[in-house]
């Protein structure tokens, strides 16, 4: 088993449109192996669907970010950690279980199917505005971030005013090479702003989603300020950033396929399956399951040690040839969910619900309403994030 010690992971995308070729390389040759991560800290890299789901689904592993197996990128003082309050994503059963079931009735299927009224109002408005704007614009800034931003903002509460602030603090919080004391900045920033918002919902719940899990809270006896701006933190972050790069990710992915474009522009109602395979072609949260082994684990035919971190390639899984026949293909009519870009087992997302609503109504009225979109440059000058924990686009500029 090769300890690839050249500091070189997490590997470029060499096509912006596609994972990192160590990745099928990997999957055939070498599908557990070792790394060394920029922080210093190895780890083990899962790269074959099987695995990674097997991985997910264990009681033998932890999404503590503050256990010293963790496989961080990048080394978080101890005095940081320590402020930081566990969210969601980074809490073990018994809390977790606890956590989500606190905001699981939020995300149903139901619920969010009575939110499509006001998410296609909120489109609509965005669409409009980029026709009434100057070609070429940038997609990003006009579509791709307001949409999830105000949709979200609505949701916990948030006044869309302070929507660039929200931009600023979760793009450093999810970038590889930000400065350290730059991203705990903004970990303290998002901390102190939502500290205020909790606090003023303790006074007079509203009727959204942080006022009734405050009043729910009151009535059970267990209101914990701290708990809930945990909470607040990584719903909007999670609700914010991901879904905005899919959007921009997806206008360029089916724009660089236009039969599969033609396809969806004929009939819009294919938007949910075009979703679907478009989180699997891309792939932008491809590190979020990672995971520390609480104890000994075999996984395949590799015996992980108790206290050693593992990363599985979500990118790499969702490309695995033994479970999606030509992967590199963008295909709507692929079908089935088995794609792992919303993670799985008790971590799975839990707004992907809400995701697939936003991005479902994006596709379909942003291509009905301008048919003749297009990249107003080629797809190999667009800046992506490459850098970045999640993977997206700086810009999109287009025209029409």
């Amino acid at each position: 088993m090769t300890d690839r010690q050249d500091g070189a992971f997490p590997y470029p995308r060499t096509c912006p449109l596609q994972p990192p070729p160590e990745y099928a390389s990997l999957r055939t040759d070498e599908p557990i192996s070792r790394v060394t991560l920029a922080s210093g800290r190895s780890a083990w890299l899962l790269t074959r669907h099987e695995h990674i789901r097997q991985l997910l689904a264990s009681p033998q592993v932890s999404s503590n970010l503050a256990h010293p197996g963790y496989p961080l990128h990048f080394d978080v003082p101890a005095e940081v950690m320590e402020r930081m309050r566990p969210v969601m994503l980074a809490m073990d059963p018994p809390v977790h279980t606890a956590q989500r079931k606190m905001v699981a009735s939020e995300f149903t299927a139901k619920r969010v199917q009575r939110m499509r009224p006001r998410v296609e109002e909120i489109v609509h408005e965005r669409i409009s505005a980029v026709l009434e704007g100057e070609s070429p614009l940038d997609l990003v800034e006009a579509l791709a971030l307001p949409v999830p931003s105000l949709v979200t903002s609505e949701l916990l509460g948030v006044p869309y005013s302070d929507r660039e602030f929200f931009q600023d603090r979760t793009r450093k919080l999810v970038s590889i090479d930000v400065d350290p004391q730059e991203r705990n900045g903004a970990h303290q920033d998002l901390h102190e702003y939502f500290v205020g918002l909790v606090t003023a919902q303790g006074a007079d719940p509203g009727d959204d989603l942080l006022g009734r899990l405050v009043a729910k809270n009151r009535e059970a006896g267990t209101f914990d300020r701290e708990e809930l701006v945990g909470m607040a933190n990584v719903l909007l972050v999670g609700g914010f950033e991901t879904t905005a790069n899919m959007i921009a990710l997806g206008v360029v992915g089916l724009l660089e396929n236009p039969e599969q474009l033609a396809r969806l522009k004929a009939d819009p109602e294919l938007a949910p399956q075009a979703v679907d395979e478009l989180l699997r072609y891309f792939s932008i949260a491809d590190q979020v399951t990672s995971r520390v082994a609480l104890a000994d684990l075999e996984i395949g035919d590799v015996l992980i040690r108790a206290g050693e971190g593992v990363i599985g390639l979500s990118a790499s899984g969702n490309h695995d040839e033994a479970v999606f026949a030509a992967p590199e293909r963008l295909d709507i009519d692929r079908g089935g969910r088995r794609h792992l870009a919303f993670g799985h087992g008790i971590h799975q997302c839990i707004g992907q619900n809400l995701a697939r609503l936003e991005l479902e109504i994006v596709f379909a009225a942003l291509f009905t309403r301008i048919p003749g979109l297009k990249l107003a440059v080629p797809v190999e000058e667009l800046p992506f994030k490459d850098s970045m924990g999640v993977y997206g686009l700086h810009r999109l500029p287009v025209t029409w």
